[in-house]
């Protein structure tokens, strides 16, 4: 709480992005402190529930008060498939009208925007989904890359969505270039050498090689 008072009341804060949160209490205290200080700064909430390897990030008790507290307060969340399902105690959608009608159901308990993110799906292209509270949909696809090093994918995405809101875009042109930004990433990636396990996405890819 004291980070959060802190930090809004030093800086010019363009945009904020919440990862990973996983008890009642942390949930409660970031809720509380974009209710001072927030207004109308865009928010983009990663929930961050199931990773890749499919283990769960999150008390089960934190769900409900994410769902409830933070989500309606976001102007963009970013669920993977296994996720989005979590938050709407449903199955894993499957197909395309399941993904985006799960979307729906998400924009209808309060998020301004869903984006489902496709990189838990099957396919030669990773399909995202984006619905928006009108009930706009739009759809991103990129190839998917074959590579190991996709750990922080997920958290790559939402960061670069909150950036490009922070630098004036529009929320359609945000999600855009941040799909760009990860995809280039993701084909970069195995020009790092970090451990002997998932290794990172390059970060820096337009930067060195």
């Amino acid at each position: 709480t004291r980070q959060i008072d802190s930090v809004f009341s030093d800086l010019a804060v363009k945009a904020v992005k919440i990862g990973m949160l996983s008890q009642v209490a942390v949930i409660a205290a970031v809720a509380e402190g974009l209710a001072r200080h927030a207004g109308a700064i865009p928010i983009v909430l990663d929930p961050v529930m199931v990773a890749t390897s499919g283990d769960r990030l999150i008390a089960d008790a934190a769900v409900a008060t994410l769902r409830e507290r933070l989500l309606p307060r976001a102007d963009l969340i970013t669920p993977n498939l296994p996720e989005a399902a979590v938050l709407l105690g449903e199955a894993v959608a499957t197909d395309a009208a399941t993904i985006v009608a799960q979307a729906r159901r998400l924009v209808g308990l309060g998020a301004r925007a869903v984006l489902i993110k496709g990189g838990h799906g099957v396919g030669r292209e990773s399909i995202d989904h984006l619905v928006t509270a009108d009930g706009t949909l739009r759809t991103l696809s990129a190839p998917r890359i074959a590579t190991t090093n996709t750990h922080g994918t997920g958290c790559t995405l939402s960061a670069a969505v909150a950036a490009g809101l922070a630098q004036g875009l529009d929320l359609p042109e945000a999600v855009a270039a941040a799909k760009a930004y990860l995809t280039a990433a993701l084909a970069a990636a195995d020009q790092l050498a970090v451990g002997t396990g998932h290794g990172p996405v390059h970060h820096f890819h337009a930067l060195w090689s």
